[in-house]
């Protein structure tokens, strides 16, 4: 073979490789990417933080006070639901997969006569969000005022619960919202990105 054919077919493949890696950088990188812009839908300002201390699924105690400085994803659960629920907490866990790391998940119930601790871990052990979501428990008196904070409606024989995502940004105000008919994983790790970004300016 000429030497300038083999130099030629060496460039080649070497600019093939370039060009290989340079996608591969940008598919692993597309995932810091955000729009610049909340996704979801802003919340006013006005709203209060809504603090609490209930058990979660282990009997821990669990307060919005103890996780402040960071996103935290507020979504309101019932362990029996079969369609919107599982479908929710998939879309949370790929969303956290996408931005590449944690951050806490909290679990509001809306059905307290059903969600005891038992089925709750069962919940999360069926769609894999065991050690990265943690169940807001209690009786319907206590869940009330979460509920209420919220404005969501609980699950009941005649209504469905409201099927919601509410983004906190790191002083505890609620600031995105998600209807599980829209709630994306991209989406919602944008959102969980930009408030990470802010917090950290702002810390």
């Amino acid at each position: 073979m000429q030497p300038r054919v083999r130099l030629a077919l060496f460039l080649s493949g070497l600019f093939a490789l370039t060009a290989i890696a340079a996608v591969l950088v940008f598919a692993a990188g597309e995932k810091a990417v955000t729009s610049g812009a909340f996704l979801g839908a802003t919340r006013p300002p006005s709203i209060p933080p809504a603090d609490f201390r209930l058990r979660d699924e282990n009997g821990r105690p669990v307060t919005l006070a103890a996780m402040r400085g960071k996103p935290i994803v507020v979504t309101f659960l019932y362990t029996t639901c079969e369609d919107t629920c599982p479908l929710t907490v998939d879309q949370i866990r790929l969303a956290l997969d996408e931005v590449g790391h944690d951050v806490p998940v909290v679990a509001v119930s809306v059905d307290p006569r059903n969600d005891t601790a038992r089925a709750a871990k069962r919940f999360s052990l069926q769609r894999q969000m065991t050690g990265r979501m943690r169940w807001v428990l209690g009786s319907e008196a206590q869940l009330r005022r979460l509920w209420d904070a919220y404005g969501v409606q609980p699950q009941s024989d005649r209504e469905e619960h409201s099927a919601s995502t509410v983004l906190l940004d790191g002083r505890g105000r609620q600031r995105v919202g998600f209807a599980t008919s829209v709630l994306t994983p991209s989406a919602l790790a944008n959102d969980i990105v930009l408030l990470e970004r802010e917090a950290r300016a702002s810390g």
